[in-house]
């Protein structure tokens, strides 16, 4: 695996500089910091308040602007180009990944303090939100090497709003429907497994379960997106 440093950043910098004139992506900064303060004035204590902040999150905000930087830039031709350089597959990557990557923890940092949530262990929150973050960027950019505007974009963050939020309030209804069981696996569940912990008297295992679930997905979506960039490349 070889990785420049200097490529990586000059990719980083550019989404940067593309980032701050799109203001609708900029807006999209504000979402989550706008729910903490609702939330906050419902209570701290609003049940599934901080797991529905979060889930929302990570698809409108962190899976839903890679989307939208990747889709910019083929619908400019600029992604085209930037293949056929000398940068590899994981200078781009992780360069076209980063700025996201660090909006979405500063915002989510500051939406979670706004909020007065405390988690019963720092270690494995922080933990659960890091593996998060590069599962919905990966996300993002399997959907936004998918399309090919950014109204394609826009309607591809429509699936997988609607399975990756929806999966905690379907797994729900388990007990009626079976076949929603299959629900409960996937990692926005997993991760409100995790909030759910009460703040004593829970073990190792309670921690480390819904945490191997989460980098579960994290490690096969983002191999899933490094295989599909490879294929796009190859088709350049």
């Amino acid at each position: 695996m070889n990785i420049s440093l200097k490529r990586t950043r000059a990719i980083f910098m550019k989404d940067y500089k593309e980032f701050s004139r799109n203001y609708g992506l900029s807006f999209m900064l504000t979402v989550p910091i706008i729910f903490a303060v609702l939330f906050r004035s419902a209570g701290p204590n609003l049940p599934g308040a901080i797991g529905f902040l979060l889930n929302l999150s990570f698809v409108l905000f962190t899976c839903f602007a890679q989307a939208c930087l990747l889709a910019e830039e083929k619908e400019r031709g600029t992604l085209r180009s930037l293949m056929m350089t000398p940068a590899t597959t994981f200078d781009v990557l992780i360069g076209k990944s980063a700025l996201v990557f660090v909006m979405s923890a500063v915002v989510l940092s500051i939406s979670i303090i706004i909020l007065g949530y405390k988690p019963p262990s720092l270690w494995a929150f922080a933990a659960a939100n890091f593996f998060s973050i590069i599962l919905y960027t990966a996300l993002g950019t399997i959907c936004g090497l998918y399309c090919k505007t950014l109204v394609d974009a826009s309607f591809s963050i429509l699936p997988v709003s609607t399975l990756f939020t929806g999966a905690p309030w379907g797994a729900v209804f388990e007990n009626e429907y079976p076949i929603l069981k299959v629900l409960d696996y996937m990692p926005s569940s997993q991760l409100v497994h995790l909030l759910n912990i009460p703040h004593t008297g829970f073990t190792t295992e309670e921690l480390t379960k819904p945490l191997l679930f989460i980098l579960a997905w994290t490690v096969v979506v983002t191999i899933g997106s490094v295989v599909l960039y490879q294929r796009k490349l190859k088709d350049e």
